[in-house]
């Protein structure tokens, strides 16, 4: 027993001197090696934290080692903030940092900078990790873009309140925009000058204009958005590009904030663009709406024998929304060129009646779950006051809907109130495969009178639109597109989304046909 628990003894003690010496660690002797010898972080606005980034560090060696110090260059005055390997410290500064043999470890990096601090000729904010010391010392750049902006927020008082927005019986995180702020000059008038950055809701008051004119970028951030009041309007006066390297140059842009390649397609990054009820004479030209909740909602219900529309859209490009692209209640629109991808629950949605007529218009859904259209009308609201809206008008003319569901459209009317509509040579996605449509009216393909010379896609096979790539946005149609020289060319007396002249027989959609090449 007394020899048992000697070897038990002497067994522990051998164990406990190989594990002290494997955990031994020496003096960097030799050079690390990494993931990348720059790290780009993407453009951010002035004094908006960044992203996170990645390096990843190896020791190659077989030794395990002590690296003295991991440092940015600029100290602890950098704008730049480190993790290391878990390690927080001051973010700036660390020592004797250990690295096992054939070991690797991550080091995790933000911004946060005032364009001040950017360099004035590229507006570049720089420093170094620094590795090590002495003839050992190595580097890994950092670069980033700081872009300076115009930031448009509510006032905060001296109780510690903020400024809100009157909303029926609530209020909204929200401000109304001044001709005369004493900063930023007159908020009514957007311009290319630099990019404008809002938090909480801006909004347009009532008797005033908010014009956005060409080139205007405008960037949201989270839980945020644009309201025009009741007798206000917004005028965005985007117009095409010249440039061919950049075909969105002049058009005006509303997008979150987060300006990292990651977040270029993400939705619901910002609330939405709300026409509010009683807002009138409201014009979007030219325009790309994208990675919000709603992108662009239309309260209407000013009169529906109104022959001004609540708003028109000319040449509008709507993406990547959570909820609905363009949602309207009892909304009154006129739309040319009118393109919408990818919304949670409909790329267009007419509802709670209306007047709306599209042409020339491209409403593709591939939203990726089983419930979600292209185009949704209805004509009630359950639990309103009244609960029905007649549907006075919905037509649409050389218009493309289109998806990854089988049914891309959806009729849903309700009672027996006027509930009007038309699609005339129109290329739509309906596949009936269980027959559950075959006897309501309301979709008889056959009856010229609701659908005048439409093409049905029963399948992928059949009336394709051959877009270019649904998930880069990308719907201009292909060669082969059954879209081509199929539209009503009596509707097609104006240019294309991309200012292209239409020549008979024209091609359904917003887009011609062109051979476009994909970046």
């Amino acid at each position: 027993m007394r020899q048992s628990i000697l070897l038990i003894l002497c067994f522990i003690s051998v164990f406990l001197t190989s594990c002290r010496n494997d955990f031994e660690f020496e003096n960097q002797t030799v050079g690390l090696e990494f993931s990348k010898d720059t790290v780009y972080l993407d453009t951010v606005f002035t004094n908006i934290g960044s992203s996170t980034y990645t390096l990843k560090v190896y020791n190659r060696s077989n030794k395990n080692i002590k690296i003295p110090q991991i440092r940015l260059a600029r100290g602890l005055e950098s704008k730049y903030r480190m993790t290391v390997d878990g390690m927080v410290g001051n973010n700036r500064i660390f020592e004797n940092v250990e690295m096992l043999a054939k070991d690797s470890m991550y080091i995790f990096i933000e911004v946060t900078a005032d364009v001040a601090a950017a360099n004035p000729s590229d507006f570049l904010y720089t420093d170094q990790i620094l590795f090590g010391q002495g003839d050992l010392e190595q580097k890994v750049e950092l670069v980033t873009l700081i872009q300076d902006a115009y930031f448009l927020y509510p006032q905060r008082f001296d109780d510690g309140t903020t400024e809100t927005l009157p909303l029926g019986e609530e209020e909204i995180f929200g401000f109304f925009l001044d001709e005369n702020d004493p900063t930023n000059g007159n908020e009514l008038i957007w311009n290319a000058s630099k990019p404008y950055v809002i938090y909480g809701y801006a909004a347009v008051p009532p008797n005033k204009t908010l014009t956005v004119n060409a080139g205007a970028r405008i960037h949201f951030h989270a839980e945020s958005g644009l309201l025009v009041a009741n007798n206000a309007s917004i005028k965005v006066n985007g117009s095409p590009s010249t440039n061919p390297n950049d075909p969105f140059e002049n058009n005006v842009i509303f997008q979150g904030d987060r300006l990292e390649p990651f977040f270029k397609n993400v939705p619901g990054q910002w609330g939405t663009i709300w026409l509010t009820q009683g807002s009138k004479e409201n014009e979007f030209t030219n325009c790309i709406i994208k990675n919000g909740i709603v992108g662009l909602l239309v309260t209407g219900n000013t009169g529906l024998d109104n022959s001004i529309p609540d708003v028109t859209l000319r040449n509008v490009q709507i993406y990547d929304h959570s909820n609905v692209g363009l949602l309207a209640r009892t909304g009154v629109i006129k739309g040319e060129n009118v393109v919408i991808n990818t919304a949670g629950q409909a790329a267009l949605a007419c509802s709670y009646g209306g007047k709306y007529n599209f042409n020339h218009s491209t409403f593709n859904n591939n939203w990726p779950s089983s419930r979600q259209f292209s185009v949704l009308l209805n004509n009630y609201i359950v639990g309103a006051v009244p609960e029905e809206q007649p549907m006075v008008e919905a037509t649409f003319t050389n218009c493309i809907i289109y998806g990854s569901n089988q049914i891309q459209m959806f009729i849903d009317k309700r009672g027996n109130g006027p509930f009007n509509y038309k699609f005339d040579h129109c290329l739509i996605k309906f596949n009936n495969i269980n027959n559950i449509y075959s006897n309501n009216p309301l979709y008889d393909f056959n009856d010229n009178a609701l659908y005048n010379n439409c093409l049905i896609a029963t399948n992928s096979l059949i009336n394709n639109p051959k877009f270019l790539n649904t998930n880069k946005n990308l719907l201009n149609i292909g060669e082969d597109s059954a879209a081509r020289g199929q539209a009503n060319s009596a509707f097609s007396g104006f240019p294309d989304i991309l200012e292209q002249p239409r020549i008979s027989p024209t091609d359904i959609g917003a887009y011609n046909f062109s051979v476009f090449e994909e970046d």
